[in-house]
């Protein structure tokens, strides 16, 4: 029953999400749009839309692992984030991507998977608070961001003990971010 309030408690957190970010969407200055590629402005609205729903869906997962995962048979909240964003990524609104930082990961999945994604991992773990870069994906724009997950809570480490050796603030994982730019 618990790991139905979760999904049910992150789907909602989803759709406030992706309401949020529909409202945030709007079209390139003509300049911008003549020259092919994104203006400061709409790179601007897209780091704001990334950085809204980085604490969104870091809020939502600290607040069902502290209301619901209180021994290892729950169902954990990291586990729920990577079906949440898999459905989101489906959905099309932008991509989401939880990820690795230690090396040890709990699913062979969460891994950084392009280039963009292995060198922020290393750019996080050297203490960058985000790394952001503007990418051209066929005739499309995009804005990569990707922001660290530390251990917050003793029960982060409930279910993944190798996290215990993480320093205080050190990125156990990333959430990796894919925008569009319109």
């Amino acid at each position: 029953m618990r790991s139905r309030q979760v999904m049910g408690l992150l789907l909602g957190t989803a759709v406030l999400a992706m309401t949020a970010w529909g409202t945030t969407r709007q079209s390139l200055h003509a300049e911008d749009a003549k020259a092919g590629k994104p203006g400061q402005e709409s790179v601007a609205r897209g780091r704001r839309t990334a950085m809204m729903l980085d604490e969104v869906y870091k809020n939502a997962i600290v607040l069902i692992t502290d209301k619901y995962v209180h021994d290892e048979e729950d169902f954990p909240a990291g586990s729920a984030a990577v079906v949440l964003f898999d459905r989101v990524t489906k959905g099309g609104s932008h991509a989401v991507r939880l990820i690795d930082a230690t090396g040890k990961p709990y699913d062979e999945d969460n891994v950084a998977k392009d280039e963009f994604e292995k060198a922020a991992v290393s750019k996080l773990k050297a203490g960058a608070e985000t790394v952001e870069q503007v990418v051209q994906q066929g005739d499309k724009w995009n804005l990569r961001v990707m922001t660290p997950v530390p251990v917050v809570m003793k029960k982060c480490v409930m279910c993944h003990a190798h996290y215990a050796d993480a320093k205080k603030g050190e990125p156990i994982g990333a959430i990796s971010y894919t925008i569009p730019l319109d």
